[in-house]
């Protein structure tokens, strides 16, 4: 716990430090960043979403806060329930000659997940995502989109995010990758 409390201090720090006004450089801008997803089977289904408002110093950091909204929904032989999942948190991007990027993302989730059992009191379930890869603006279109992969560091074990994963090892245990596809739009 110590270590997610460090985290979450460190990533809040970072942002307030940055947001300050540069009256120097007027390179500052802001964006929207939007990613979404969406599965759906005769036994349920999942779809959520995830916003960011970013600062941006210099065309090539952006950071700032995150929101991020999933329902769930089953109907596994006939026992039907549903469930939400919401919270926030911090990222940072750094985006190098309009094609990469590299980037952290640190949300607290409220789930009511618990890989055990399902419904169990709502936990907040911390993420630590880091990762990075392709970044490019579309000026004709006036978007941004990243495609990248992301290893969360934390792999809370109840974390709703834990069917997504991309990977598993050779005893099919989960290997916390996850892929991730966002629109940026600028906003000034």
């Amino acid at each position: 716990m110590k270590k997610i409390i460090t985290i979450f201090t460190f990533l809040s720090l970072f942002s307030i430090a940055f947001s300050q006004e540069d009256k120097s450089n007027n390179s500052s801008n802001s964006e929207l960043g939007l990613d979404g997803f969406v599965n759906a089977s005769t036994l349920g289904g999942s779809f959520g979403f995830g916003a960011k408002y970013g600062i941006v110093k210099d065309e090539k950091l952006i950071f700032g806060p995150s929101v991020r909204f999933q329902r769930m929904w089953s109907n596994y032989f006939g026992q039907k329930f549903g469930f939400n999942i919401f919270g926030g948190g911090v990222f940072a991007h750094y985006r190098l000659n309009n094609m990469l990027f590299a980037g952290v993302e640190f949300e607290m989730l409220k789930s009511p997940l618990n890989y055990n059992f399902v419904l169990s009191p709502k936990n907040w379930v911390p993420t630590f995502f880091v990762g990075g890869g392709y970044s490019r603006y579309f000026e004709d279109l006036g978007v941004r989109l990243n495609a990248g992969v992301f290893y969360d560091i934390i792999d809370n074990k109840q974390s709703p995010f834990w069917s997504s994963y991309l990977l598993r090892n050779a005893n099919g245990v989960p290997i916390p990758v996850i892929y991730r596809i966002g629109f940026f739009f600028p906003l000034n």
